[in-house]
C-alpha cells in the first residue's frame, strides 16, 4: 500500500496546468446541463463553453519570472513561466507560490498583448498560492473573472482548464471534475484538491479551473508525469480563504501547535482506532506547545475550545488542521482528549508559525551555498541544531568540493568563531575574501550526520576565472 501512496506522489510532483480535451455528443452535455439550471437547457453545448470561455479567458495572463537559485553551488539566475488569472479591477493576480517563488522579476502578459511589470503582494507556501499586483500605466480598469463556491462542484461537472502551458501564451480545454475531495498525502495540509481529468503540463500552473456558468472554481497546480487524467487544483473556497491574508499582511499568519494528527480509520497504514468521534495524536513535535503542553501521542481529542472535532478518515485531516492553524496566537486554547478512555483537559497556547524555509546565501570563492535551518523545512537538520546554518549546495568542480564538504554539512566554527545566522557567516565570508593572500586555507567544523568533522577548505584557486 505505502508503495502505492509513494507512486502517487511520485505523478503529481511537478506542477503546472492545462487539460486533455474531452469529446461528448452535444445531447448528453444538454441533459447534463439541464438537470443543473434551466437557463442553458436550451442552448447547445458548444455554446456553453464558449460562453464560459470567454468571461474568463482574456483575464488569464502569462507570467514570466526571473529566478534565483543556489541548489547548484552559486547563485544563478534563469527564467521560468507559469500562469495566472486577473481578479480585481485594478490588476491583482493570483497564481502559485511555485511561479514566483525566489523571483527578482515579474512581467506578465495581457490577452490584449500589453506587457507589464508585477509586484509581488503576499505568498503562502503552504496552500502554493501567491497575490501580484500588475503595475498598471494608467488608471482605466482591468477585466476581471469572479469566484464560484468549489462546495458545489460534483464529480462529472464540466470545467476548463486555462492557461499557458510550455511557454505558449495561453490556451483552453475541457474535462470533467474527477473527485471534490482528493487527499494527496504531504501535499494536503489545510486543503483538499479538485481532481480533474486535465492532462496538466509544466507552464499551466497558476490558471483558472473555470465552471460552465464562467466562474473560477480552482487554480490549477498539479499534474501526472504519465498523464492518465490525473491533474489537480486548489479549490477556489480556499482561494477566497488565503488571498484576503496576503492583500492585507503579505503572508498567512498560520498558529503553530506541534500536533501531527492521524485519522480513525488509518487505512493507508492499516490502522483502526475502535472510536467514531475525535482524532489521534500521532506524534507532536519536539519544542512545540503541543509537547510542552503534555499532550501525547495516541491520545484522542475529542474537542477544541468549545468546538467539538472528529477525522474518521485522512479527507477530514485538512479542516482539523486549518482549526489549529486559525487558532489564536499566544492565548490559551482548551483541548479535550481521551486518554486511557479517561477525560484530560490540557490548555495549549499556539505560537506564529512563522516562515516554513530559511533563507539562502551564495559564498563565492569558498564554491557554495548555504541555507537557515528550518523547522519545517529540514526537521533532521534541527533535530541536531534548532538554529544554525547548513550547506545548501556545492559547486563542482571548486574550492568547497576539493575540501569535502557536503551538502546538508552543518556549519558551526570558522577559523574558531562560531556562527548561527547567515549574517553570522556573511561577515566571515567577507573577512576572508579581504585577507585570501595572507590566509588562503580556512579549518571549517562542520555537524554531519550528528558527527562533528574539521575539514580545511583552500579558497586560494579562482574557478570562476578559469
Amino acid at each position: 500500500m505505502r508503495k502505492i501512496i509513494s507512486l502517487l506522489l511520485l505523478i503529481v510532483m511537478f506542477t503546472a496546468g492545462c487539460s486533455i480535451n474531452q469529446t461528448t455528443t452535444a445531447k448528453t452535455a444538454k441533459t447534463a446541463k439541464t438537470a443543473k439550471t434551466g437557463k442553458l437547457a436550451n442552448m447547445d453545448f458548444r455554446e456553453v463553453v464558449a460562453r464560459a470561455k470567454n468571461q474568463v479567458f482574456p483575464m488569464v495572463v502569462y507570467i514570466k519570472c526571473l529566478r534565483q537559485s543556489h541548489a547548484a553551488g552559486k547563485k544563478i539566475t534563469r527564467e521560468v513561466s507559469g500562469s495566472g488569472v486577473i481578479i480585481s479591477a485594478d490588476g491583482e493576480v493570483v497564481t502559485n507560490w511555485h511561479v514566483i517563488d525566489k523571483a527578482v522579476e515579474v512581467r506578465c502578459l495581457l490577452y490584449d498583448g500589453q506587457g507589464l511589470d508585477a509586484k509581488v503582494l503576499g505568498s503562502d507556501k503552504d496552500t502554493d498560492l501567491a497575490l501580484l499586483k500588475l503595475q498598471k500605466q494608467n488608471d482605466s480598469p482591468l477585466p476581471f473573472a469572479g469566484f464560484d463556491d468549489s462546495d458545489k462542484l460534483q464529480e462529472g461537472d464540466f470545467v476548463m482548464a486555462m492557461g499557458a502551458p510550455w511557454g505558449l501564451s495561453r490556451s483552453v480545454s475541457i474535462g470533467i471534475i474527477s473527485c471534490i475531495k482528493r487527499f494527496l498525502p504531504e501535499s494536503s495540509e489545510y486543503s483538499l484538491w479538485l481532481q480533474t481529468d486535465a492532462a496538466i503540463n509544466p507552464g499551466n500552473s497558476g490558471g483558472p479551473l473555470v465552471n460552465t456558468a464562467g466562474k473560477i472554481v480552482g487554480i490549477n497546480t498539479r499534474g501526472s508525469l504519465a498523464g492518465g487524467g490525473l491533474g489537480f487544483a486548489i479549490p477556489s473556497n480556499t482561494v477566497k480563504f488565503i488571498i484576503p491574508q496576503l492583500r492585507e499582511h503579505g503572508q498567512v499568519n498560520w498558529s503553530w501547535t506541534g500536533l501531527q494528527l492521524q485519522p480513525l480509520r488509518d487505512f493507508e497504514r492499516d490502522i483502526y482506532f475502535d472510536a467514531d468521534q475525535g482524532v489521534i495524536v500521532a506524534e507532536t513535535d519536539p519544542e512545540s506547545p503541543a509537547r510542552r503542553a503534555g499532550i501525547l501521542a495516541r491520545d484522542r481529542i475529542v474537542q477544541i475550545n468549545d468546538q467539538p472535532v472528529t477525522a474518521l478518515t485522512a479527507e477530514e485531516l485538512p479542516q482539523l488542521r486549518k482549526l489549529l492553524g486559525n487558532l489564536p496566537k499566544d492565548q490559551p486554547v482548551n483541548i479535550t482528549l481521551l486518554r486511557n478512555n479517561e477525560t484530560v483537559k490540557i490548555e495549549i497556547i499556539p505560537t506564529e508559525k512563522g516562515k516554513v524555509e530559511g533563507e539562502e546565501l551564495d559564498c563565492p570563492r569558498w564554491d557554495l551555498t548555504v541555507k537557515a535551518i528550518n523547522r519545517f523545512d529540514n526537521p533532521n537538520l534541527h533535530f541536531h541544531r534548532a538554529e544554525g546554518v547548513f550547506i545548501y549546495g556545492i559547486k563542482r568542480p571548486g574550492n568547497a568540493a576539493n575540501a569535502g564538504l557536503k551538502a546538508q554539512d552543518i556549519l558551526l566554527k570558522i577559523d574558531g568563531k562560531k556562527l548561527t545566522t547567515l549574517d553570522d557567516l556573511e561577515a566571515i565570508h567577507k573577512n576572508t575574501l579581504e585577507n585570501i593572500k595572507q590566509k588562503p586555507k580556512i579549518i571549517i567544523s562542520v555537524l554531519r550526520s550528528g558527527l562533528l568533522r574539521q575539514q580545511v577548505l583552500d579558497i586560494s584557486r579562482n574557478y570562476e576565472k578559469e
